[in-house]
């Protein structure tokens, strides 16, 4: 900061609400954040274990926290607790989007059946 004679430079006051409010939308959002970052962190080690390459990776992994985040902010339509959410964003990490495509696709066939 420029000044003129000799002023000592002055900070301006600290608003510190902004970060009370962050640190608390985190605590209230963390089991499904932790379950985006689970589901992205299974799936890429689980295709770099199954001998895929990093381009493989780059588009599994985000792939699966996406689903992830999108389903365990639906638990609560299902009736499951909100604290499960990273089981299932490990689960669906460790089975991929192709297994979650399967699942999702038997299971809404089986709907659909049903209704008819």
């Amino acid at each position: 900061m420029i000044t003129m004679n000799n002023e000592k430079p002055t900070m301006p006051p600290e608003n510190f609400d902004i970060y009370a409010w962050l640190i608390a939308r985190l605590q209230t959002e963390w089991s499904t954040i932790y379950a985006g970052l689970l589901g992205c962190t299974v799936a890429a080690l689980r295709v770099l274990y199954g001998g895929g390459n990093f381009r493989q990776v780059l588009l599994e992994a985000p792939l699966c926290g996406a689903i992830s985040l999108a389903t365990s902010s639906g638990l609560d339509f299902f009736g499951i607790a909100q604290t499960a959410a990273p089981f299932f964003g490990g689960v669906i990490g460790l089975l991929g989007v192709e297994g979650v495509r399967r699942l999702a696709d038997r299971y809404l066939s089986k709907k659909v059946e049903d209704a008819q």
